[in-house]
């Protein structure tokens, strides 16, 4: 079949070829009724526009930058790999592209953001995993640059953002844990620079306050993002005088750890240690026990992130997009009543 161009569709139109491109570019001054008679030509022809001879004529790029969080070495991480999808679904759905950066450290990702500010090849910026106080925030704002973010930081109305109630999120799973029988919870955390890393131990603490346990420093480990980094605070506080009967972990990434660490000290998890994750990944089903956890739809986030950010470079105003949401309890293998451990 022939490729339908710009031109062949022009003179089936009856058209030129510059009214064509106007309308397929919204125009304001080609008119309603134009538009919608080149676009249904358009599709029912299978024409497909030059997306570069398309962003010359508009002046926009058309594409997003993803900056991958510190701690975050690889696409294939779990948690960046399930919010890329959503993000390129929303983005494919306008024709646009998804440009991912990683930088290694914060000095490195300040000076990569500026190089997206004024490269032209991108029209906004989504981050993820913010600081509590986040100067790649305050970098973005001065230069009245379009972004969202994944997550919040300290300070947070005056820019967009999507995020789960991390706070509440640990208090829903300290009360589950404490109504199948656990007093002492260990908290496996990540470095408190994060903001979500603090909010998710301030919950934590609130969660055993509204019970009335006593908060205990000695059940509390604060370590990397990693798996490995989970099984080694896991196995510390299973070898202490105090060991604790059941695990929170700020990440499920941590949690596969913990159930490393558990089956090496020859118990079971959900059987003689209770564990629970956070953030819903799919490959938790099949870990060894299935592990339960606070699931966040990373997916879902990653679709609504790219809608919010299509809509601010659009002229939204940022301040209209802050959506604050809940992490599900999803019960699977991984944690058990006390009076089985």
């Amino acid at each position: 079949m022939k490729k339908v161009t710009l031109k062949s569709l022009a003179i089936s139109l009856g058209l030129t070829e510059s009214t064509v491109s106007r309308a397929l570019n919204g125009y304001s001054d080609i008119s309603e009724s134009t538009v919608k008679r080149v676009n249904k030509a358009a599709q029912e022809l299978g024409y497909k526009p030059n997306q570069n001879a398309r962003r010359l004529a508009t002046g926009v790029a058309e594409a997003v930058a993803f900056v991958i969080p510190q701690n975050h070495s690889s696409l294939a991480e779990p948690f960046v790999a399930q919010l890329l999808q959503g993000l390129d679904e929303s983005l494919s759905r306008r024709g646009w592209d998804l440009l991912v950066s990683h930088a290694l450290t914060a000095e490195d990702e300040s000076n990569t953001i500026q190089r997206l500010i004024t490269s032209g090849r991108v029209s906004g910026v989504v981050l993820s995993r913010p600081f509590r106080h986040d100067e790649r925030i305050d970098l973005l704002q001065a230069a009245k640059f379009p972004f969202v973010v994944h997550g919040r930081s300290a300070s947070c109305d005056s820019y967009a953002w999507y995020d789960i109630d991390n706070e509440l999120a640990f208090e829903t799973a300290v009360k589950h844990l404490a109504d199948i029988g656990h007093q002492r919870i260990g908290f496996i955390g990540a470095p408190l620079y994060f903001n979500f890393a603090y909010q998710r131990l301030q919950g934590y603490r609130a969660g055993l306050k509204s019970l009335g346990i006593q908060y205990d420093e000695s059940l509390v480990q604060i370590t990397e993002l990693s798996d490995d980094a989970g099984e080694r605070a896991a196995t510390d506080l299973l070898n202490s005088n105090n060991a604790p009967t059941a695990f929170l972990c700020v990440s499920d990434t941590q949690a596969f750890g913990v159930l490393a660490a558990i089956r090496g000290q020859g118990l079971v998890a959900g059987s003689d240690v209770s564990v629970i994750g956070y953030d819903g990944l799919k490959i938790g089903r099949h870990t060894n026990p299935p592990l339960t956890t606070m699931s966040q739809p990373l997916a879902q986030s990653g679709r609504e992130l790219g809608d919010m950010l299509l809509a601010i470079i659009d002229g939204d105003n940022p301040t209209n997009h802050q959506v604050l949401k809940r992490a599900k309890l999803l019960v699977r293998n991984s944690d058990g009543p006390l009076w089985t451990q």
